[in-house]
């Protein structure tokens, strides 16, 4: 476990949102991270998410814990100094909250194993190595290829193919911080499709499709952040049809479809990674096999 638990228990008020209490030396952002996952696991619960950010002397921590004793609150920490981390753990216990240090045991564990001293300094960040100059480049690449622009489908290590607002730019953007040179090619009726679509290896590419009624919800709502006649991008009738078009391209393609209506995009990312990965390493493994 990454952290522990007050024995003591508060009743149920199911009715009453439950408080998320961040508390960080830092910016809080990695606590926040979990919390997020957290809250999608109890989606009929209501959660109010409050943060405290750059918590130093113990007397911080008494302000902020004192706002949650006795109300429905679980606390979350990450606090990399050991003075707070256990005067934490001891107020938590004292106001009978329950709390998860995230920070505590991991670093101990890795302390352990490698025999050296945490450098205990709030906010670090990891050195800038050769991983981080390649998102910066993968991100690059899925701007310079975004919608079809460009000829970057060979150089590409996933290529997204479907129709306008099924979260291609997003989804790039995203693969591209993962570290994945990502390119996008919209299906739209009347326009040509790259002929190196049908070239490239057809294994990193991957198709999106999305539920007709919620494309339109999207691009209504889009039209009207536009404004002007935008009829036809939005009739429900010329959706089917674009999607029918982009499903005959998909079949022609051979390619994995994925459908994305009710899909965060970091869900949608780790699907794509999880298709394109398989389907290369068995082609790797039929390449392999005598004949």
């Amino acid at each position: 476990m990454l952290g522990a638990a007050v024995e003591a228990t508060l009743p149920r008020m199911t009715n009453q949102p439950v408080e998320l209490h961040v508390i960080s030396d830092s910016t809080g952002e990695t606590a926040v991270r979990l919390v997020h996952a957290l809250e999608a696991q109890f989606p009929e619960q209501e959660f109010e998410e409050i943060r405290h950010p750059r918590v130093e002397p113990v007397d911080d921590l008494h302000l902020a814990l004192n706002r949650a004793k006795g109300r429905p609150a679980v606390i979350v920490y990450t606090l990399v100094h050991p003075e707070l981390r256990e005067a934490a753990r001891a107020l938590c216990r004292r106001y009978k909250l329950h709390y998860c240090d995230l920070l505590g045991q991991p670093i101990e564990a890795v302390a352990r194993v490698t025999g050296t001293a945490a450098k205990m300094t709030p906010g670090a960040r990891a050195p800038l190595d050769s991983s981080y100059f390649k998102r910066m480049a993968a991100i690059e690449f899925a701007v310079k290829y975004d919608d079809g622009v460009g000829s970057g489908l060979h150089e590409a290590d996933i290529v997204l193919v479907g129709v306008s607002r099924t979260s291609k730019t997003p989804l790039s953007m995203y693969l591209g911080y993962l570290g994945y040179k990502t390119a996008n090619v919209p299906v739209v009726k009347g326009i040509d499709l790259p002929s190196s679509l049908f070239e490239i290896d057809q294994t990193k590419i991957v198709g999106l499709t999305i539920d007709a009624e919620r494309l339109q919800e999207i691009r209504k709502q889009r039209a009207r952040r536009l404004g002007g006649n935008q009829r036809a991008y939005a009739e429900l009738l010329e959706i089917y049809d674009e999607l029918e078009e982009a499903e005959t391209l998909h079949r022609r393609l051979g390619c994995p479809v994925i459908e994305i209506s009710d899909l965060s995009i970091e869900e949608t990312a780790a699907r794509v990674i999880r298709l394109v990965e398989r389907r290369r390493a068995e082609a790797g493994t039929k390449e392999k096999t005598p004949v």
